[in-house]
């Protein structure tokens, strides 16, 4: 059974979309987190359920992070839905620590990519389910540019904001 539940947040509202699991805390195992607009983002369906009990440990997880007192997040999490070469990359972004960046070009390496399938290792991002937590967000340009974020490019900075991990200005 789909379950959901919304969660206010500095980002805005966040969309909580997760799978009952015996082996969850909490009895939910996230499968979607998304911000207001998301590029991509999940929409409430008719046969999901409204609960917001059932994400009670996902919520305290979150606000700790917004508060700035949880650098990495220890939650259940629905296996990944997505292409090889997708989950391929959302692995290597679950590697990329709290406070830091990277380049798109640097995750290629990572996962034994060609250099030129940097636009491949975008678009893969860009399908990520689990914003903030699967943190694409530290992924940036080459020239330190904040490119590239289904959540926007506002959201991005608030998020390498929280982290401490916002680039210089070019």
């Amino acid at each position: 059974m789909t379950l959901y539940t919304t969660l206010d947040s500095p980002l805005g509202e966040l969309l909580l979309v997760g799978e009952e699991s015996a082996t969850a805390p909490g009895g939910t195992a996230l499968a979607s987190l998304s911000v207001p607009g998301q590029k991509g983002g999940a929409t409430v369906r008719d046969d999901w359920t409204y609960d917001p009990a059932a994400f009670t440990a996902v919520a305290d997880q979150l606000r700790a992070y917004f508060d700035g007192q949880l650098t990495r997040f220890a939650l259940a999490c629905a296996p990944a839905r997505g292409t090889d070469f997708q989950r391929r990359v959302w692995q290597a972004l679950e590697a990329i620590p709290y406070g830091t960046t990277t380049t798109y070009g640097k995750v290629a390496a990572e996962i034994g990519a060609a250099r030129g399938a940097v636009r491949a290792i975008g678009t893969a991002i860009g399908a990520n389910p689990l914003l903030i937590v699967r943190p694409c967000h530290r992924v940036i340009a080459a020239d330190g540019s904040l490119s590239g974020y289904a959540g926007g490019s506002e959201r991005k900075r608030q998020l390498l904001g929280i982290e401490g991990a916002l680039p210089e200005a070019r």
